[in-house]
């Protein structure tokens, strides 16, 4: 036998003993195996969650359409779909005002947006650029205090609002964006942490330049943060737009009621055979202006929590 022929033997017997080793190894050892199942595997996972949180939403908004008005029927969607549930949530207001509900929320929302961002804007800029005695501490004690549930403060600042004649006609509105806006202030942790990813240098030299505190706030610190101050804007709204608790506390008549109180009004026992198809469309008209500013600001929306979580 030739050199040749043996070298050719020995590469065939050496490709027969690989093809047997990959042949022998079971199938749950073979990395390519495991990634393909583990792929299935998680998309399954993920298709069966969308099913679950989308079911919700999809039946909610169906619901708003129904035909049929009370909350039980033999079927899981509706069978008769009609456009009188939002007709009627907009036109009958003997019962339930949702306009005025609706315009209620959205003035308490946009002014707590606006003063509890300047709050968390002012108060993250000094804990962020300036050095004072006490800083430390009063980060420390906003620390803590914002370990315990605001829900804590509720009866306390009932009463507190009562003693100055907050709790009684069309101040409600006025003692709501006070109170939501009032410790705004104490939640500057996340704005502190991106503004200090922020070079120092940049405001030396603004300062060597002749710059004021406030010019260097406002014209080198506020662009800069400008995908945050999105962040901050979004969650200071949606705040006084989902809260229940604090408004059933405070607003003790029909018409300083936000959304979440008229509709928990509309599932009352005395109300939900007539108003359960009209909830469902007034939950689907409240979701829409945060549907809308997600979209619009989900861009900025996602620069800022990567910042925030660099920072």
């Amino acid at each position: 036998m030739s050199n040749k022929d043996k070298v050719m033997q020995s590469t065939s017997n050496k490709k027969e003993q690989v093809v047997h080793s990959v042949r022998s190894v079971p199938f749950w050892r073979d990395q390519r195996v495991r990634r393909i199942f583990g792929d299935v595997v998680a998309h399954l996972f993920l298709i069966l969650m969308s099913i679950v949180w989308l079911t919700p939403i999809a039946w909610i908004f169906l619901e708003s359409f129904n035909k049929n008005t009370a909350p039980y029927q033999t079927t899981f969607f509706p069978t008769e779909y009609s456009f009188n549930n939002y007709i009627q949530l907009f036109t009958q207001r003997e019962t339930f005002d949702f306009p005025r509900m609706f315009l209620n929320t959205l003035i308490v929302s946009i002014f707590v947006c606006i003063i509890s961002l300047f709050f968390v804007l002012i108060v993250a800029f000094c804990m962020s650029r300036l050095r004072f005695r006490g800083r430390k501490t009063f980060m420390n004690i906003a620390l803590i205090l914002g370990m315990f549930p605001s829900i804590m403060a509720v009866i306390a600042i009932y009463f507190i609002l009562k003693a100055f004649g907050l709790t009684n006609g069309g101040v409600v509105l006025i003692s709501l964006i006070i109170v939501y806006s009032a410790g705004s202030g104490m939640g500057f942790y996340v704005m502190k942490g991106y503004m200090d990813t922020i070079p120092k240098s940049l405001d030396e030299a603004a300062y060597l330049d002749g710059c004021t505190t406030w010019q260097v706030f406002y014209k080198i610190i506020l662009p800069i943060c400008k995908p945050m101050i999105v962040f901050q804007a979004i969650t200071s709204f949606l705040g006084p737009w989902v809260d229940f608790v604090l408004v059933k506390t405070i607003a003790r008549t029909a018409d300083n009621y936000t959304v979440a109180v008229g509709l928990w009004q509309m599932l009352q026992k005395e109300y939900i055979n007539h108003w359960f198809a009209r909830f469902s469309a007034g939950a689907v008209c409240v979701s829409i202006p945060i549907a809308i500013l997600f979209i619009v600001m989900q861009r900025f929306y996602e620069e800022s929590m990567s910042g925030s979580v660099k920072g």
